[in-house]
């Protein structure tokens, strides 16, 4: 039987452990199964996978995107322009062991922003400046897209959210929430920005799933802008996940 699972702390629900097992029964996959290790610190990292010799995949959630990285052999490259892992392998090859740490998060990103893009969405806006704000940060200089960050309190990285205004947003028509504004439950809160200078040229995309339109995309939408949620995104990197741990 092999093993794959989520490291994180703590790990009350999981997205990925629905995913998978839904994904084994659907294809008839019997000799795998995907458990939650909710490990109170990082340092059980190494007992864990040293324990269990039938693991070989893990995915990583908060708090442990970055703290995971001393432990590692080596590291994709996306991985390592990012700073954090959400995706490792471990590979063994007879008493030969290789922890390789992978960034999925940036592949689910791109692939579901890029339908989304028309000619004119050439620049980009990301609220929040926090952990979740890397892979996006990463998949926008990959496209050659440039982007300002805006934060509630500016710093020398980033532009306060009352400086967003017509003319920011006329030429940045690309907006991505990171913040867990409007998550379940407190759905009535949003990025602070004008949005009734919105419009058809614009693209909001959430990290936020829960709800599935968050109060951020139904202003956007409401404006005659594109619209997506993270889910697609959380979809493509368990998928990504999995042909990793299965080349």
């Amino acid at each position: 039987m092999r093993k794959f699972g989520l490291i994180g702390y703590p790990l009350s629900h999981s997205f990925s452990k629905k995913f998978f097992t839904e994904k084994f029964k659907k294809e008839h996959i019997t000799d795998c199964e995907y458990e939650l290790y909710p490990i109170e610190n990082i340092e059980l990292f190494v007992k864990l996978w040293s324990d269990n010799p039938e693991l070989y995949g893990i995915n990583v959630t908060i708090p442990y995107k970055v703290q995971v990285l001393p432990f590692l052999d080596e590291m994709d490259e996306a991985a390592t322009a990012i700073g954090a892992v959400n995706c490792i392998l471990i590979g063994r090859k007879n008493a030969e062991q290789c922890i390789k740490g992978y960034n999925t998060d940036a592949y689910g990103f791109e692939e579901s922003l890029k339908p989304l893009l028309e000619p004119h969405h050439r620049k980009a806006l990301i609220f929040g400046d926090g952990g979740a704000a890397k892979a996006i940060k990463y998949v926008l200089n990959k496209l050659n897209f440039p982007f300002l960050v805006v934060t509630r309190k500016p710093t020398e990285h980033s532009i306060p959210y009352d400086a967003v205004d017509e003319a920011v947003l006329r030429e940045y028509t690309i907006l991505v929430n990171t913040t867990p504004l409007g998550m379940s439950p407190n759905v009535g809160t949003c990025p602070d920005i004008p949005y009734h200078l919105l419009s058809d040229k614009h693209i909001g995309y959430d990290l936020v799933y829960n709800p599935e339109e968050t109060s951020f995309l139904k202003q956007v939408r409401e404006q005659g802008g594109k619209t997506k949620n993270g889910l697609e995104m959380l979809h493509l990197q368990a998928i990504r996940s999995w042909e990793i741990w299965n080349p």
